[in-house]
């Protein structure tokens, strides 16, 4: 799964790979944050009605056709392979898929401690070797109240682990290769949904790095994720009132890579 990644690349860097308007007041209070986590607003990429645009939305799909979206369970992620079947996300699969952008993500693994017995969880990033941002597959949808209020939320879709993630966990997320963000976003059924698929394979881990980490990654306050000395291994919410998502608040802060 993935259930926290984050995004720390600078606004200037992030918007040139952004298409289309932008939510206002995003470049005035965009902050770049070390943990995005699920129920919070993300930046997403999406083509609605032909156009490209960026909008908020929270992480947590609710399907459109929703009566009760306080009682209706959230998912942060979709399994890729039965994405297409599932009436939860069958339509905006179809019709309302996007792209977060991102720039590492994080997954525990599952350790039994010898001496106690107990489970403990290993935090582990995993990122570019350039640290270059990133495109997370997604889906998005709007839901709309019986009082006309908007609620648009999305969730990451997932996959089977290549080599680099295969020993932490047993799913990892869809990422979208630059270059073939239009294909991804295009609305699509039949044949060219089958076109995707190979989209939503394993990726290539060459040019990627696990990185494990001391403590569990932070989302404020002045507190980092310290990974260890010898970390780097190569491959093998809230809602405003009119219901729309807010930007986050969280300040910016820095991976304390040490060695």
């Amino acid at each position: 799964m993935c259930g926290r990644y984050s995004l720390t690349t600078a606004i200037d860097q992030l918007l040139p790979k952004l298409q289309g308007p932008l939510p206002p007041g995003l470049v005035e209070h965009y902050a770049p944050r070390q943990q995005v986590r699920p129920g919070e607003p993300v930046l997403l990429q999406r083509q609605e009605h032909g156009r490209l645009q960026v909008g908020l939305a929270l992480w947590g799909f609710l399907p459109e056709w929703s009566k009760d979206p306080l009682g209706m369970r959230r998912p942060i992620n979709a399994r890729s392979e039965t994405v297409a079947e599932k009436p939860f996300f069958r339509a905006a699969w179809r019709h309302r898929r996007a792209l977060l952008p991102a720039d590492a993500f994080f997954e525990w693994q599952s350790r039994i401690d010898a001496s106690t017995g107990l489970t403990t969880k290993q935090p582990w990033l995993f990122r570019r070797r350039d640290r270059a941002p990133f495109w997370l597959g997604g889906l998005w949808e709007r839901w709309i109240g019986p009082d006309g209020g908007e609620l648009e939320s999305c969730c990451v879709l997932t996959t089977a682990p290549n080599d680099l993630l295969r020993r932490v966990h047993d799913r990892m997320p869809v990422v979208i290769p630059e270059g073939l963000e239009q294909a991804w976003l295009d609305p699509a059924d039949g044949p060219g949904l089958r076109i995707l698929e190979p989209l939503m394979a394993p990726w290539d881990p060459a040019a990627w790095e696990a990185v494990k980490l001391e403590v569990a990654p932070l989302s404020g306050g002045s507190g980092a994720a310290r990974p260890r000395a010898s970390a780097a291994e190569g491959p093998g919410a809230g809602a405003s009132a009119s219901g729309r998502p807010a930007m986050g608040s969280s300040g910016p802060q820095q991976l304390d890579l040490l060695g």
